[in-house]
């Protein structure tokens, strides 16, 4: 591998990048026109600044910043003092507002670019708490002998590495202000080497932590784990092997659910369940696509992807009926819990995999007049291509990746007659690059 050439040079940003980064171009002699496009990590776009290549490719090479000569206007003080080296956050320097501005044109780009579709409708931007608004995620493990410690945290921007963690301002604060404690417990446990992850989940009421180990933990290291549970206000649950292996460890039964205020829902959930990390946020997403689907009494609604019926149950509350579909066996099992846990019995739930071939499953042949989808990064093209379509009168798309949903866009505009009517940006994961979003559609 060729060596790098680490000098410092001075560039002009021009762009930005889905990922955060500014774009700039750097002349290289072994290239003509413009020059090789860099990426680089902590600068804005208008901005002037020192920068350090880190990556070379063939038609990029990557940078980091290591002095802004002329800010941009947008540039603000990062709150976290890991910010730069952890790679939980990719937009601490930027300001909030403009951050949601940014996600919106990564959105509306591409949705021209990819689906060669405009929305009628630009939505407002749904934006919520930007700070300890996390109450799901995963920290790796790692003990460093060099530092004598145990770093416990997101993994640093360059993913080979664990970023040394004090605290965390994008996580709730329970326990992005516990990390040192966290680190400090498992550096003391006798299978601190066996602790590869701990991952976190929280409900109104309960925040859990969920130990994944290699090894047999020691009666020493569950005395521990719990004492830490009772000082801290912790449920502590081990996983020592698969999904289903997970158990608490103190207290015997604790109850991990979240309130749904608005449609008087309560969801359960179990430790390593889905659920949208953004609790303020995920309210107003739910009443968004509600007010687009605009669902009538009588209507039967299809929810794909329903997970444990985030948006499911509250469609309950106004529709003649509603299915909801999704690959997760356990989740299904969990959302007619919660179905039933809520007195709703016009729900019917069924596990299937959307991205197979669906022509045996009943529900499809069934007549619907409104659809929800909340698929994965993947988006929801295989089972759109093979949904019944007509008769529907809406069509709700809650994205979490924008360049899926623009080609699914693209479908349902170029190839079967549909019209773009809204689309919009939500900040489910300020100060990242995430883009999560929402389309509606309606026939012509």
């Amino acid at each position: 591998m060729a060596r790098i050439d680490q000098t410092p040079f001075e560039v002009a940003i021009t762009d930005f990048t889905h990922d955060g980064r500014g774009v700039a171009r750097r002349p290289d002699p072994k290239q003509e026109g413009a020059g090789k496009a860099v990426f680089i990590s902590g600068a804005l776009p208008g901005e002037t600044v020192v920068a350090q290549l880190t990556e070379r490719h063939r038609h990029f090479d990557e940078a980091r910043t290591l002095e802004v000569r002329v800010a941009s206007p947008d540039r603000v003080p990062a709150r976290c003092p890991h910010f730069g080296t952890c790679g939980g956050c990719a937009l601490q320097h930027m300001d909030e507002d403009k951050q949601i501005h940014a996600k919106q044109r990564v959105l509306m780009e591409n949705l021209a670019r990819i689906g060669h579709v405009t929305p009628e409708r630009v939505l407002p931007p749904l934006t919520d708490a930007a700070w300890g608004y996390r109450r799901k995620g995963r920290f790796s493990v790692r003990r460093v002998e060099k530092k004598g410690k145990t770093l416990v945290g997101f993994r640093e921007q360059d993913g080979r590495y664990v970023a040394d963690l004090r605290e965390c301002h994008t996580v709730i604060p329970r326990i992005g202000m516990k990390i040192a404690a966290l680190s400090a417990l498992i550096d003391g446990m006798d299978g601190r080497s066996d602790i590869p992850q701990v991952e976190f989940i929280a409900g109104d009421d309960t925040a859990a932590l969920i130990f994944r180990h290699l090894q047999p933990m020691s009666e020493r290291d569950q005395a521990a784990l719990t004492a830490f549970a009772q000082e801290h206000d912790f449920a502590i649950f081990l996983q020592p092997g698969g999904l289903d292996s997970v158990h608490p460890l103190w207290p015997h039964g604790p109850k991990l659910a979240f309130t749904l205020p608005d449609w008087n829902i309560e969801l359960q959930f179990r430790p390593l369940d889905f659920i949208q990390v953004n609790e303020g946020l995920n309210r107003k997403m739910i009443a968004s696509a509600l007010d687009l689907l605009d669902v009538q009494p009588g209507d039967r609604v299809l929810d794909l992807f329903c997970g444990l019926g985030n948006f499911t149950l509250p469609l309950a509350r106004t529709a003649g009926e509603v299915v909801g579909v999704e690959g997760d066996a356990g989740l299904i099992r969990r959302a007619r819990e919660n179905a039933e846990h809520n007195q709703l019995t016009n729900v019917d739930f069924h596990a299937a995999d959307l991205a197979t071939d669906l022509a045996n499953h009943a529900w499809m042949r069934a007549g619907f007049d409104r659809l929800l989808l909340d698929p994965p990064r993947s988006g929801a093209d295989v089972v759109l291509k093979q949904l019944p379509l007509g008769g529907l009168k809406c069509i709700v798309y809650v994205s979490c990746h924008p360049a899926s949903l623009a080609r699914d866009a693209g479908y349902l505009v170029n190839e079967r007659g549909w019209k773009l009517r809204a689309a919009g940006v939500m900040d489910m994961f300020p100060h990242t690059a995430h883009v999560e979003s929402i389309a509606m559609f309606e026939p012509r």
